[in-house]
């Protein structure tokens, strides 16, 4: 699940990323466009039945990113805006960030 909060002035697209608490045993990593796809930048928290974690997005951009669950398994977004083709055969999800 996504969803976005602008900020009054709608320079930072506060952007919650969230999935549900049986998708993973032990960790689930966000990794994408955003962090470089580096899988230790950011690691959902788990919380009320869920795996959740907010990052700051520019307006005006989209991003690809994927969830690396429990350090083996790469999954998209059921939620996400879109999904584009890899370079792997697979699909990325994307996020859309508007004005």
């Amino acid at each position: 699940m996504l969803s976005k909060n602008y900020t009054p002035k709608r320079t930072v697209c506060k952007v919650t990323f969230a999935v549900p608490e049986e998708w993973a045993s032990s960790e689930i990593k966000l990794v994408g466009d955003f962090n470089d796809w580096d899988t230790k930048a950011d690691e959902l928290e788990k919380k009320k039945g869920k795996w959740e974690i907010t990052k700051r997005l520019k307006p005006e951009n989209e991003y690809r990113f994927k969830y690396l669950i429990d350090g083996e398994v790469w999954e998209n977004d059921d939620a996400a805006d879109t999904y584009i083709p890899n370079e792997f055969g697979t699909e990325d999800s994307v996020v859309e960030i508007g004005k």
